[in-house]
C-alpha cells in the first residue's frame, strides 16, 4: 500500500512516495523538480509508471488556501474542488497549480483512489483574534470573509514539530520564530505549539518580500496605480505577484543565488532589503512572544544561504543572539544549530519536510472516515 504525496509550490513541485509499515511511513521516493513554468503532466506520470499503479491507495496535495470553509484535512469531492477554485483569486499562483494536479491524479489513477487535500491555512485557525483581523469595517470583514488566514501552515508545522523533537526538555517546545524562506517567504510566532501570530495574511502575498511578489505595500500605492497609470485589477494583481519582489526591485532575477554574485546595486539593494524585512519582523515577534528560545530558518534559501541567514541575524548580540560564523557557514542543506554555546536564543537550520506531515494528516483522516 503506497501513499504519493504532491506538493505543488508557485513554481516547484514535490513528490514523495511512503510505505505504510507498522503504525508509521517509511519514505521510498522523493522527487524535486524547481524553475516550473509551463503544465508538464510527464512529472507525475513518471512517477506513478515507477511503481505498481494499483498500490498506491491514497494521493494526498497541499493547497495552500483552503478559506474558511476548509480548515482541516478533508476527502476531496466536487464541493471541495469548487471550493478550492472559488479562492483562487487570493492564491493566484498556488490553487490553480493545486486544481491541477487533483485533476491530473484523477486521470492518471483509478478514480476511486481516495485524494485528501491538507491545507496551508489550516495551522492558523486558532491564530489570536487580535493577530486574525484587519482594522476595516467589521460587518465587512463578516460578509465576504476578510481576515488574516496565514500561510505556509504545513512548512511551519514541520518546522516546528522537528524543533520540539531536537529540544524535548523544553516544555511545551517553548517559544519559537520559525522562518520559512523560499519563492514564497513568511515567519510565525509560535508559543508551545500554537501560532500567535504570522506574516501572510488575507493571501499569500501580504508580508515578506519574495521572489516575485512585493510583501507589505501601503495599500494606497493599488488606487494610485489605477488613476494614474491606468493599470486595471488584473495588471495590479500580476504586479504584484509575479513581477515584483526580488525580481522586480534587482531588475536581474528572482534567484538568491544570482543576485548574491550580482555587482548590480539594484540587485545588492534586493538582497538587503529581503533580509531587512525578515529582520524587522524577527523584531516584532520576539516582541510578541515576550522573547524566544529558538529562531528556525528553512525553506530553499532558509536551508542553503549562510549569507543570507547572516544578513538577517546580524546586529543581534545584544538580546542575547550569537551567530558561529563557522556553523553558519558550514550549515548548506544539512540539519545544524547555528549559534554559540553562550547564545540565549538557540539558532537552527532545519530541512523542512511538508511531505511527512501531509502524509500523516492524512492518514489521520482516512482512520476517521
Amino acid at each position: 500500500m503506497l501513499l504519493l504525496t504532491i506538493n505543488a509550490g508557485s513554481s516547484s513541485l514535490r513528490l514523495s512516495l511512503f510505505e505504510q509499515a507498522g503504525d508509521g511511513l517509511v519514505r521510498l521516493t522523493e522527487v524535486y523538480h524547481d524553475g516550473i513554468t509551463e503544465y508538464a503532466p510527464s512529472l507525475l506520470g513518471d512517477v506513478i509508471a515507477s511503481v505498481d499503479v494499483a498500490e498506491i491507495t491514497l494521493v494526498v496535495h497541499r493547497v495552500v488556501h483552503g478559506g474558511v470553509l476548509l480548515t482541516s484535512p478533508c476527502l476531496i469531492d466536487a464541493m471541495v474542488e469548487a471550493e478550492i477554485e472559488r479562492l483562487i483569486p487570493l492564491a493566484p499562483l498556488h490553487n490553480p497549480a493545486a486544481l491541477m494536479w487533483i485533476r491530473l491524479a484523477r486521470r492518471l489513477l483509478n478514480e476511486q483512489v481516495p485524494q485528501v487535500a491538507v491545507f496551508d491555512t489550516a495551522f492558523y485557525q486558532s491564530l489570536p483574534e487580535v493577530a486574525a483581523t484587519y482594522a476595516l469595517p467589521h460587518e465587512l470583514c463578516r460578509h465576504y470573509g476578510i481576515r488574516r488566514y496565514g500561510f505556509h501552515g504545513i512548512a511551519h508545522r514541520a518546522m516546528w514539530q522537528r524543533w520540539r523533537a531536537l529540544r524535548p526538555e523544553i516544555e511545551g517546545g517553548g517559544r519559537v520564530i520559525s522562518v520559512q524562506l523560499g519563492s514564497g517567504c513568511s515567519i510565525t510566532a509560535i508559543d508551545r505549539g500554537g501560532p500567535v501570530d504570522t506574516s501572510m495574511g488575507f493571501s499569500p502575498l501580504e508580508g515578506l518580500m519574495m521572489a516575485t511578489r512585493s510583501g507589505d505595500v501601503d495599500p494606497t500605492v493599488i488606487t494610485y496605480l489605477q488613476r494614474e497609470v491606468g493599470l486595471d485589477a488584473e495588471e495590479i494583481e500580476r504586479l504584484l505577484n509575479k513581477q515584483s519582489g526580488l525580481f522586480g526591485l534587482s531588475g536581474e532575477s528572482s534567484d538568491m543565488r544570482v543576485l548574491l554574485d550580482s555587482d548590480n546595486p539594484d540587485a545588492q539593494l534586493s538582497v538587503d532589503l529581503y533580509c531587512y524585512r525578515v529582520r524587522k519582523y524577527i523584531g516584532a515577534y520576539l516582541a510578541v512572544l515576550g522573547g524566544v528560545d529558538a529562531i528556525v530558518f528553512g525553506g530553499g534559501v532558509g536551508e542553503n544561504s549562510s549569507q543570507v541567514r547572516m544578513k538577517i541575524l546580524q546586529g543581534m548580540k545584544w538580546l542575547g543572539l550569537e551567530l558561529d560564523d563557522d556553523g553558519n557557514k558550514n550549515a548548506v542543506g544539512v540539519e545544524a544549530n547555528i549559534s554559540t554555546a553562550n547564545s540565549r536564543i538557540e539558532v537552527w537550520v532545519i530541512a523542512v519536510d511538508e511531505a511527512s506531515v501531509m502524509a500523516q494528516e492524512a492518514l489521520e483522516k482516512m482512520s476517521n472516515v
